[in-house]
């Protein structure tokens, strides 16, 4: 039998149980970091799948509405083609796909500085407008075709007939305020340029504006004064020119400062100056052929001094737009409910709510409250069926542009002249609270420049925004960082603006390098 350990032998022992002490609890606590990793890991997952499910419920919402959108337009193309077949039956004529003749006209191609009875010099043709307003959904399409027939009298004058009333669609409020911030990683977009469009212009370009009733049309405008209607060709690979319109202003021959649609896509309106008793407000009417007859000039010159920095068409029932301007004012033109271009009256909503230049207008979705931003630093919502002032924002520096977010009624975001954080976004229903602030940093000035502008997705969760650098830079809401969730090299100098297609995956952009980029959204 063994003898039982002595003493010396017992006290040997001990250090090597101390040792089997400490590496039980090396174990526990191995296993308590390892539990607690886990439990991060899972309270993270939750996050991304609770994200996830955000997501798929909101692109069910979209494919929904879009089937919805494409079925209505099935049934208007329908209707409209059973229209011209009965027209067509009762004049005896056989049907056609209403394509109309493109007319081709020569113009000077430098209009800043010529004198109305010059002889127009050779340059690139300037085809009537009138021939895209009046073709049908099926002419519209992105393949080009070989010019048919004039449009008849009847097809004119349905367009002119219209109403002063605009066709309204009726859009659907959805929360968005709730996601800000809510990820710690963006959505990113896959985006390739498809082409680099020359845009025709001699000068440096001044705004992009997409029409809102002809799904492939857009609008440049220029320091040259000129201002070129556009078409969108093969399935966004490329745009080809339609016409080009000298809108300079009659006694200074100034450019237009900004250009805005209106509603039904058949005139486009732009805002100069209020300095020497110039032409404040342009119509360039694209239903009408002759050349010096499209472009008229209002009477009314509501605004005392400076350059009108913005104009922008309200989203009401009733026709109406808002000009803001250098002499601190803001402006309401309403339509007078007669088609003539000059009975658009004008009301000053107010003059002195601002101690700087108002840089930049826009109008609420869901009440009648036009927002203005100021050089002042002053974010303004005015009520315009009261009167009255709703709510102001002072913040630390000045404001150059405010657009609300197409879906979420209640958000709205501006720009601010402070690198780093030039996009704020705010609450309309909050006083003074910010909800995120967001920028760039920009490589070649620190100088922040109102000709930038921004412009949000459709869905109304990305902006996209010029900058100083050949870059778009885009930002996701959802995303808690600061920076932008990705930058797309997309000219060779400045860009101005890159505005996303309604329906179309695209962006278009404008830059000083005098180029239209096209850029294709993959994914």
């Amino acid at each position: 039998m063994h003898s039982p350990p002595s003493s010396s032998s017992r006290k040997k022992l001990k250090p090597t149980e101390k040792r089997d002490d400490d590496g039980d609890a090396d174990e526990e606590e191995e296993e308590d970091e390892e539990e607690s990793i886990l439990v991060a890991l899972i309270e993270h997952r939750y996050k991304e799948v609770d994200h996830l499910r955000h997501r798929v419920a909101y692109y069910t919402s979209q494919l929904q509405l879009a089937e919805k959108r494409l079925n209505g337009s099935k049934g208007k193309l329908a209707l409209l083609r059973s229209k011209h077949s009965a027209a067509s039956s009762e004049a005896g004529l056989p049907t056609t796909n209403g394509t109309a003749n493109v007319k081709t006209e020569r113009r000077s191609t430098s209009p800043v500085g010529t004198s109305s009875g010059s002889k127009p010099s050779a340059g690139y043709s300037a085809p009537p407008t009138s021939s895209i307003l009046h073709q049908s959904p099926s002419a519209r399409t992105v393949k080009e075709e070989k010019p048919r027939g004039r449009p008849s009298l009847r097809d004119s004058e349905a367009i002119q007939d219209r109403g002063t009333k605009r066709n309204f669609e009726h859009k659907e409020h959805r929360e968005l305020i709730p996601l800000i911030r809510s990820a710690s990683s963006p959505f990113t977009i896959r985006c390739q340029t498809s082409s680099q469009v020359p845009s025709q212009h001699k000068r440096k370009l001044r705004s992009l504006a997409l029409s809102p009733a002809q799904e492939l049309l857009f609008a440049t405008s220029a320091l040259d004064g000129v201002v070129n209607l556009w078409q969108i060709q093969a399935n966004g690979h490329s745009a080809s020119l339609l016409s080009t319109s000298d809108c300079a202003s009659l006694r200074e021959r100034r450019w237009p400062e900004d250009v805005a649609w209106h509603p039904q896509g058949n005139r486009l309106f732009c805002a100069y100056t209020a300095d020497g008793g110039d032409s404040q407000i342009s119509i360039l009417n694209l239903n009408r052929t002759k050349e010096r007859a499209r472009v008229s000039f209002m009477e009314a010159k509501p605004h005392q001094k400076g350059v009108i920095n913005s104009i922008r068409f309200m989203p009401w029932v009733d026709n109406c737009f808002v000009t803001g301007g250098c002499d601190h004012a803001v402006i309401l033109w309403n339509e007078d409910g007669d088609d003539d271009d000059n009975k658009w009256k004008p009301k000053a909503l107010h003059r002195n709510l601002h101690s700087s230049a108002v840089m930049g207008v826009a109008g609420m979705q869901q009440k009648q409250v036009v927002l203005s931003a100021g050089a002042d630093k002053k974010i303004i919502g005015f009520d315009v069926q009261t009167g009255r002032l709703q709510f102001r924002h002072q913040i630390e520096s000045k404001c150059m542009s405010v657009l609300p977010n197409p879906c979420d009624f209640n958000l709205f975001m501006v720009q601010t002249g402070a690198p780093g954080t030039q996009l704020r976004l705010f609450d309309v229903r909050l006083r003074q609270t910010e909800l995120h602030a967001f920028g760039w940093k920009q490589e070649s000035s620190e100088t922040q420049s109102a000709l930038i502008n921004q412009a949000w997705s459709p869905d109304g969760f990305l902006i996209t925004s010029g900058s100083a650098d050949p870059i778009i830079h885009v930002f996701d809401i959802r995303y808690n960082g600061c920076r932008p969730s990705q930058s797309i090299k997309a000219h060779q100098k400045r860009v101005f603006t890159a505005v996303w297609h309604h329906y179309l995956p695209l962006l278009i952009s404008i830059s000083s390098d005098l180029n239209i980029g096209i850029h294709k959204i993959t994914s």
